[in-house]
């Protein structure tokens, strides 16, 4: 670990494109920037709701208590004067509150191109990556265990996609890298082929310090200029039904412990490891969330987090997990307003549970990722190439649902709503009149290059002629373009120096052992 005497090294990176809309290399895409959702969020609880919700969620804290399977979180539980019986432990609501009311309403990371900075809080949404897939599928391997090839290559659309934001987790597991230093090649991988916030597992104590010292050497900073602000995340999810482990509560305090950021997501399916009503299975999320970010504040008041929701119901024929349905929907809606009750940022996800990219596929994380939009969610996981209830990654579908984030960029747009008295047009309406039309007048053809979202997977063309030009399938269409992106692939600018420091980083380790595997 570098001490603050460590020269500074240059950052690299370059200024965003400041145009509406630019063509970089295969496709036309907008250009990189954070969301703002100025639409007022859909709210499915009356206000009665939503009190019963937290009161239900503050008496699980009370009477029946969250199990913390971490030594040193029930020391820490026990100094704040919570009731602490063996691995159980019990809060009051009041003092669950008072350290909600340190938590910032949002926070910022800013990775090494700090023209990459994101916000997550307010109106600002962004979007992340699929993460944690064992398993890859495209048109030519079809369903295969995930390797590191695939890993960067997925990592390589993460990076060209400007309407991914943050590179969590790993695209697909690489399962041929052995566990123990898994985390070192991902992380190098990570870190120098793209330039966006990145984010660690907590997944043992090795995992987790690894992660922030790659990152830290990435970005040229001395020790005291990352534990400054945050720069990266860890993400942890409660063991439901009212549970939290070891190694995700112990990442959770080095993160913050270190100025990083924490996101608190149970991962509750209603009917299996919580209540099967909504109701209920909200209430117990939010229990286990708060338990954990209330510990996170009383050990660094004001740290940065974000309360997050995977919330679904499953199958109740063979209890497999459903995801894009209505009751995933509701309950993203419900945590959302669960979340500004609580004045906490909010992270939901983009899921399906299809197994190739086909329609289901594609209504399924169109419904879910809506329901972020209507949560008014600041975080969407797995926005991008989710398949098969999370276990499989997919170029393709990563390319079809980066189509569906651009047009939810596009539809947050202000110029779809502006009302100057340009876009009122009114004297076009008296320049065309009732007879003629808007295509050949001036104002139309201002605007022309820029009036409207022009897909890139859509082919406009009448049936007849598509058929007769020999067009191809959206999923086809998909894989070309995913070819044509890494055949066209750059990787960022990174400093010589520090790229040598984080492979150097890289091989220390590895000798060292990396991380147990066996904890």
């Amino acid at each position: 670990m570098a001490n603050d005497a460590t020269p500074r090294r240059k950052r690299s990176g370059g200024r965003a494109a400041n145009a509406r809309r630019i063509r970089a290399h295969a496709i036309e895409q907008l250009p990189f920037h954070v969301p703002r959702n100025p639409d007022a969020p859909t709210e499915p609880l009356a206000p009665e709701g939503v009190a019963a919700i937290h009161d239900t969620a503050m008496r699980v804290l009370e009477e029946i208590g969250i199990a913390f399977l971490n030594a040193e979180a029930l020391e820490i539980f026990r100094e704040a004067g919570c009731h602490v019986t063996g691995e159980l432990v019990r809060m009051d609501r009041h003092f669950v509150l008072e350290m909600l009311s340190r938590a910032p309403a949002q926070f910022t990371l800013t990775p090494r191109n700090p023209d990459r900075e994101i916000t997550i809080g307010g109106q600002h949404m962004v979007f992340v990556n699929v993460s944690s897939p064992p398993n890859y599928w495209d048109m030519e391997t079809g369903k295969t265990p995930g390797t590191r090839a695939q890993c960067r290559n997925l990592l390589k659309l993460c990076q060209y996609f400007n309407c991914i934001h943050v590179v969590g987790g790993y695209p697909v597991e690489p399962v041929d890298v052995h566990a123990s230093v898994r985390h070192l090649d991902v992380l190098f991988d990570k870190l120098t082929l793209t330039d966006k916030v990145a984010h660690a597992y907590s997944l043992g104590k090795e995992r987790v310090e690894d992660v922030m010292e790659m990152v830290r050497i990435a970005g040229g900073l001395t020790e005291a200029e990352f534990a400054a602000r945050p720069h990266m995340y860890t993400n942890i999810n409660s063991t439901s039904p009212l549970k939290h482990d070891q190694p995700m509560i112990d990442g959770a305090l080095r993160c913050i412990r270190r100025g990083q950021a924490l996101i608190v997501t149970p991962f509750t399916l209603a009917g299996a490891m919580a209540p099967v009503t909504l109701a209920g299975a909200v209430a117990q999320s939010v229990a286990e969330a708060l338990a954990a970010i209330a510990l996170a504040q009383y050990v660094r008041p004001g740290c940065p987090v974000a309360l997050g929701t995977f919330t679904s119901n499953v199958d109740m024929k063979s209890g497999a997990p459903a995801f894009g349905t209505p009751e995933y929907m509701r309950a993203t809606q419900m945590t959302g307003q669960m979340a500004r009750f609580y004045g906490l940022p909010m992270r939901a996800s983009g899921v399906c549970a299809a197994n190739v990219p086909d329609g289901q596929a594609m209504w399924e994380t169109s419904n879910s990722l809506w329901s972020a939009v209507q949560s008014g969610a600041n975080m969407v996981y797995h926005a991008a190439g989710w398949l098969e209830g999370g276990l499989i990654a997919s170029p393709e579908k990563f390319i079809m649902d980066c189509e569906m984030l651009q047009q939810i960029a596009r539809y947050f747009s202000p110029d779809l709503t502006a009302t100057t008295p340009d876009d009122l047009a009114f004297d076009a309406m008296a320049e065309v009149g009732t007879s003629g039309h808007f295509f050949g007048i001036q104002h139309t053809q201002d605007r022309y290059e820029t009036a409207f979202y022009q897909p890139f997977l859509s082919d406009w063309r009448n049936f007849e002629a598509w058929e007769r030009d020999g067009a191809t399938w959206t999923v086809a269409r998909a894989h070309r373009i995913y070819k044509e992106i890494l055949t066209e692939f750059t990787p960022p600018p990174m400093d010589p120096a520090i790229r040598e420091e984080l492979s150097d980083f890289v091989a220390r380790r590895k000798a060292e052992g990396g991380a147990p595997t066996d904890f």
